[in-house]
C-alpha cells in the first residue's frame, strides 16, 4: 500500500530539530497536547493522526506497521525533514520501532511509550472484528478504563469524556485495520538493529501492555534506558505529564540540538 497524506500539525520553531509524535491506537494527536508546549519551546513539534483516526484518511485495509511506518516517512519528506526525533505510544512506538529498524538514517532519537514488539494478538484481532461490527463507540469506556489508573479516572470525568470520544471519533473501517496491524506486529528481530539512542517509558499499571513488553524492548536495543511511571496506565503521558515530559526532553536534550 503506498502512504497517504496524514493530517498533522507543527508547533515550535520552523528551524528547530523536528519532533514527530505518534498517536496510540485509537487516539488522536491530541494526545500529546500535554507534552507539546514544552517540547515546542526548542523543538518543531509535529504531532498527526495516524491513518484510520482522527482527521486523516482511512484508505481500504489491510494495513500493517510497515505502512504506517510509511505514512511517517512520507510526512517528513512533505515537510523538508531528512530526519527527526520519534516519539510514539503503544501502535506509535510500534510505527517509530519499525521505522528506526528500517530507515536508520531518519531517525535521531527513539522514545518508545508503553508499546511492544510483539503484543498478544488475539485481544487486537477479537476487537477489530467488534469495531467492524459495532463500531468503536461501545469500545470505548473499556479502552479508556486501560489507558488510565481508576483513581485518576475518577478524579477526571472531562478527561475520560474526551478520551472516549477519541476512540468514537475513529472510522471504524481503519481503527479495526490498525488493530489487525499491531495484532500481526513482531519487531523482536528489528530491536538489535535499532541504532537510535532509545529512551523506553513504562506504565507500572499498564494492564493493556504490561512492563515486560517494554522491558523485553530495553533489553534488545542496544544502550537503551527504561524509566517506568508509577502510577500510570497505558497513556501515562497523560496521568505523569510533568513526569514524562522531563524524561523525553532530557533524551532529546542529550542530542546536543542536532536532529
Amino acid at each position: 500500500m503506498s502512504a497517504v497524506e496524514v493530517s498533522y500539525t507543527e508547533d515550535g520553531p520552523a528551524d528547530a530539530p523536528v519532533v514527530v509524535l505518534s498517536n496510540s491506537l485509537g487516539a488522536t494527536r491530541g494526545m500529546w497536547d500535554p507534552q507539546v508546549p514544552a517540547l515546542a519551546e526548542r523543538y518543531r513539534v509535529v504531532t498527526y493522526d495516524t491513518r484510520g483516526h482522527g482527521e486523516s484518511p482511512a484508505p481500504a485495509g489491510p494495513y500493517t506497521v510497515d505502512d504506517l511506518a510509511d505514512d511517517v516517512a512520507a510526512l517528513l519528506d512533505r515537510i523538508g525533514a531528512r530526519r527527526a526525533h520519534v516519539v510514539g505510544l503503544s501502535l506509535g512506538g510500534m510505527t517509530a520501532m519499525r521505522l528506526a529498524a528500517r530507515e536508520p538514517s531518519r531517525v535521531d532519537r527513539l522514545v518508545l511509550v508503553a508499546t511492544s514488539a510483539k503484543p498478544d494478538p488475539q485481544g487486537f484481532l477479537d476487537r477489530a472484528v467488534q469495531a467492524r461490527s459495532g463500531g468503536t463507540a461501545p469500545l470505548a469506556p473499556a479502552i479508556v478504563g486501560r489507558w488510565l489508573t481508576a483513581g485518576y479516572a475518577a478524579q477526571h470525568p472531562d478527561l475520560v469524556a474526551r478520551l472516549e470520544a477519541m476512540i468514537a471519533g475513529a472510522d471504524d473501517e481503519g481503527y479495526a485495520s490498525c488493530c489487525e496491524a499491531v495484532g500481526h506486529f513482531d519487531a523482536v528481530a528489528d530491536l538489535a538493529r535499532i541504532t537510535a539512542p532509545t529512551l523506553v517509558v513504562s506504565g507500572a499499571d499498564d494492564p493493556a501492555l504490561p512492563p515486560p513488553h517494554q522491558q523485553r524492548i530495553a533489553d534488545g536495543i542496544a544502550g537503551a534506558t527504561l524509566l517506568s511511571v508509577s502510577p500510570g496506565a497505558h497513556l501515562p503521558n497523560l496521568e505523569q505529564p510533568l513526569e514524562v515530559t522531563g524524561a523525553v526532553l532530557a533524551h532529546l536534550d542529550a542530542a546536543g540540538g542536532h536532529a
